[in-house]
């Protein structure tokens, strides 16, 4: 059960290892767009392809039925669902599953979950373990029961972060490393072993993971420049975050901090009209490098300064 690509890693690894999985539920074709076209999730475009090939290697070949309920409580998709009578279900970047669901397999259901539980339990970990600029964080397989992200832990892998390393970034890593512990943990559950996982990591702090609003991106000049760099890389390449110029909104993809002590006022912009374009903040500046001005293109901080006259002074209308 899974939508987005995070979650394409792991179906491949497993059916790469041989396990018989006759079905995927994914989100439904949502319309997108100025023409408004349905577009299909990325588990879905890879089971279609995965049926094509192994259709033409193999007569016998069973597609992989594709489930695409709008409500999960739906009978007739909970009795489709028990037609397979699976032994395990995995869970992979989707919804929250209803019990009857979850309770189905004589095994049990496992998600796999991007942080180190208890740890960033919630709908955006990896966006808000760098927003809160951690070092380390990595991923968990657990049973799913009726609280959110709040099961038995099966087990766990600590994955570092780099200091410059945005969202994409580290995504794209988890996915690939999380697709291994997604069949470690299938082997483990298969071969019967007893789940008796201690957790090594004691937080002092607990922090949630939350979806992510627009409101999330604002970036606040008032701050130091540590926080705001990480907010930079925490929503970067999507949704990133924001600023303004003339009541313009200003998406930074990349950018450098530099930490200095400073006369100006927060959310200054200065530039020399060729070469940089920062913003100050509370302890420093924020160099921009890739950036996209409303209703522009993403683009250098060269290319646009080659293209746009920008006037230096206070011009984000959210500072006071």
């Amino acid at each position: 059960m899974g939508t987005p690509s995070f979650a394409v890693p792991s179906l491949k690894i497993l059916l790469d290892h041989g396990y018989h999985i006759p079905a995927v539920v994914t989100a439904p074709d949502r319309p997108s767009g100025r023409g408004q076209k349905l577009n299909i999730s990325e588990i879905k475009d890879f089971v279609i392809h995965y049926n094509e090939e192994k259709s033409k290697s193999d007569s016998n070949f069973t597609p992989i039925e594709i489930l695409q309920p709008e409500k999960l409580k739906n009978p007739e998709f909970i009795e489709h669902l028990k037609s397979f009578q699976a032994d395990l279900q995995i869970v992979v970047a989707f919804r929250m599953l209803p019990e009857i669901i979850w309770k189905m397999p004589v095994k049990g259901t496992f998600n796999l979950h991007a942080s180190l539980l208890p740890q960033y339990r919630g709908a955006a970990p990896i966006n808000w373990a760098i927003i809160h600029g951690e070092k380390i964080s990595g991923i968990t397989t657990f049973f799913l029961n009726e609280e959110i992200d709040a099961g038995e832990i099966i087990d766990q892998v600590e994955i570092p972060i780099g200091s410059e390393e945005n969202f994409g970034e580290y995504h794209d890593q988890l996915k690939m490393e999380g697709s291994k512990l997604v069949l470690k943990t299938v082997i483990k559950i298969e071969n019967g072993e007893k789940i008796q996982y201690s957790s090594k990591n004691h937080y002092s702090n607990l922090y949630l993971a939350p979806k992510l609003t627009k409101l999330t991106g604002l970036i606040d000049w008032n701050q130091e420049v540590d926080k705001i760099y990480n907010l930079i890389r925490g929503l970067s390449p999507f949704p990133t975050a924001y600023t303004y110029y003339k009541n313009q909104s200003i998406k930074i993809y990349k950018a450098e901090k530099i930490v200095l002590e400073h006369p100006q006022k927060p959310g200054i912009l200065e530039t020399d009209g060729k070469n940089y374009l920062r913003f100050y903040a509370k302890d420093g500046y924020i160099s921009l490098q890739e950036l996209q001005f409303e209703n522009k293109k993403k683009m250098g901080v060269q290319e646009l300064l080659r293209g746009f006259r920008i006037d230096p002074g206070l011009h984000d209308p959210k500072i006071t």
